[in-house]
């Protein structure tokens, strides 16, 4: 009997938010773009956030997919800049009611 072959992600990132989302139940796509991961619902193909590396260092920016139909910086001061496992505990705890509508 032979096994279902899995996707193997060569990308750090996108593993550890893959990673993440299997310790959470699942329920989120992640692609890779040119510019950093974008996050989807899995039933719906709906935007979640996305992660975007940031100049300084090792922290990314959250966005959001706004009511404009494209991806925003949260707040009016310059976005939202975490290390990534904060950024990923940020989207799924969604203070702002922003990711999960």
């Amino acid at each position: 009997m032979t096994r279902p072959q899995r996707a193997l992600t060569l990308d750090l990132t996108q593993g550890r938010i893959e990673a993440f989302n299997v310790a959470h139940g699942g329920g989120v796509k992640v692609r890779k773009d040119a510019r950093g991961y974008s996050l989807f619902r899995e039933d719906t193909g709906v935007p979640v956030a996305r992660l975007r590396p940031s100049t300084s260092g090792d922290l990314l920016e959250v966005l959001w997919w706004s009511h404009r139909d494209r991806w925003e910086s949260i707040g009016e001061f310059g976005g939202v800049r975490m290390p990534l496992e904060e950024a990923l505990d940020y989207i799924a705890d969604d203070p702002v009611g922003c990711f999960w509508r």
